[in-house]
């Protein structure tokens, strides 16, 4: 089985680099998809209330014989439930939804600026993480003013970051940030939507390393730190996914990666972005 590195967050808890994301994963397919992951060797789990298949992961993690401390898993805020009292009652029901007593990770999957009660409902989850319901807290999609509200109105600063990042954006500045104040960065929607993977900088690599282009940006990602989930349906996928731990890229090729970002957005602008749900 691939033997995949662990991150140790800025609270000690350590998350897998190299996880499996079940966004738009139909939740009548989600239990066998992960079970499949599970057969690949994935022991990190991504999951959100949005996504409306927190139940499969919870079946799959029951049926799969692992113990629970073996399998690290994320659930993210649902938009419609900012707020002290009701990111608490989420989060309840999550776990009840996948018949656990924690998850390792909480994220606000969104910050919501104009509705502004971010700051209250992270000093929701700060109550959640001190009650053991979360291992560790973060958010998703925040930029750097939104997480300078939490550190001025807040205790815990958050362990992770989730948020868009490809070659085509790169979010050089954001990693900068994270890294000055111990942020971790998960990277979603990693290969953007496969709309990268035919550029001939990233054809080229592949022909180098004898990799898919899709397998050159996940090693990428993992060799400038970033945790990673693709998400697929497919098993052969699954495992030709988390098959880059067998080759390691020039400095050369990572900056070359680095030097497509455009800024190119795959998914909504988190300052602007205001959908509930």
């Amino acid at each position: 089985m691939t033997e995949v590195p662990n991150i140790t967050l800025n609270n000690g808890v350590e998350i897998p680099q190299f996880g499996y994301g079940v966004f738009q994963v139909p939740p009548e397919r989600t239990s066998a998809a992960v079970l499949e992951a599970f057969a690949a060797g994935y022991r990190h789990i991504d999951t959100a209330q949005m996504y409306r298949n927190e139940e499969g992961v919870g079946r799959a993690l029951a049926e799969s014989g692992l113990a629970r401390d073996e399998v690290f898993v994320t659930t993210k805020l649902n938009n419609g439930a900012h707020g002290y009292q009701r990111a608490i009652a989420a989060l309840d029901q999550s776990l009840g939804t996948m018949r656990l007593d924690y998850v390792d990770l909480f994220l606000i999957h969104w910050p919501l600026p104009r509705q502004d009660r971010y700051v209250e409902t992270w000093k929701a989850f700060e109550k959640l993480l001190a009650d053991g319901k979360a291992r560790a807290i973060g958010v998703s999609n925040f930029q750097p003013a939104h997480l300078e509200r939490l550190a001025m109105a807040t205790e815990v600063v958050p362990a992770v970051n989730q948020i868009e990042l490809h070659p085509r954006l790169t979010q050089h500045e954001l990693r900068k940030y994270h890294a000055k104040h111990g942020i971790a960065t998960e990277a979603w929607s990693p290969i953007a939507k496969g709309r990268v993977l035919e550029h001939p900088t990233l054809q080229g690599l592949a022909d180098k390393y004898g990799k898919t282009a899709a397998q050159v940006v996940l090693r990428w990602h993992i060799q400038i730190g970033n945790i990673v989930f693709p998400k697929t349906s497919s098993p052969e996928r699954m495992r030709e996914n988390i098959d880059v731990f067998d080759f390691e890229l020039d400095p050369d090729d990572v900056a070359a990666i680095e030097a497509l970002d455009d800024r190119h957005r795959t998914g909504p602008d988190p300052d602007t972005f205001d959908m509930t749900g």
